[in-house]
């Protein structure tokens, strides 16, 4: 088969997940997150959707080396951008997100049809889980603690019979 034959590559859907560092100024994330999709589209990607870095702990402390020595972090700003790209632009759009110092972690991922169409919402799902509800508590509900402790008593008395048959 020769070149004329082949055919063309598409473009593929894709998924940047990373973390920022936490020692990076709030005010800057944006910045960072601005620049991921600016490398995307500099090499000719389309954004397709996002969620933007939010803060939160990290399920285990992630090490990096920075300034010289290894640094842990149990922190960090979370986010993700789905974009369309050339395939292969992809390895170096990999290659400048892990050259960037304020990038902690990353995953770049080809995109299924069912991951495109069902993107994963991290941070709504975990504002969700980490709702508490308050209980009001009727002031006339007691509890009625005497059975138990009529029932301690009596494993009570069983118990010190019990030692005294062993001594006899």
């Amino acid at each position: 088969m020769t070149n004329k034959e082949m055919p063309a590559i598409e473009a593929g859907s894709y998924e940047l997940a990373f973390h920022v560092l936490p020692t990076v100024a709030e005010g800057e994330v944006a910045t960072v997150f601005q620049g991921l999709k600016d490398l995307i589209t500099k090499n000719g990607g389309e954004i397709l959707t996002e969620e933007e870095p939010a803060r939160f702990d990290l399920a285990y402390e992630i090490e990096k080396y920075l300034e010289g020595r290894n640094r842990k972090f149990s922190s960090a700003y979370f986010g993700w951008v789905r974009f369309t790209s050339d395939p292969a632009k992809i390895e170096e759009i990999g290659t400048e997100v892990e050259a960037n110092v304020s990038i902690l972690r990353h995953l770049l991922i080809k995109l299924t049809k069912a991951e495109e169409a069902n993107p994963f919402f991290f941070h709504e799902v975990l504002a969700d889980i980490n709702k508490s509800e308050t209980i009001e508590i009727d002031d006339e509900v007691k509890v009625d603690t005497s059975a138990e402790d009529t029932k301690d008593s009596e494993t009570k008395s069983e118990d010190a019979d019990d030692e005294s048959e062993a001594k006899a």
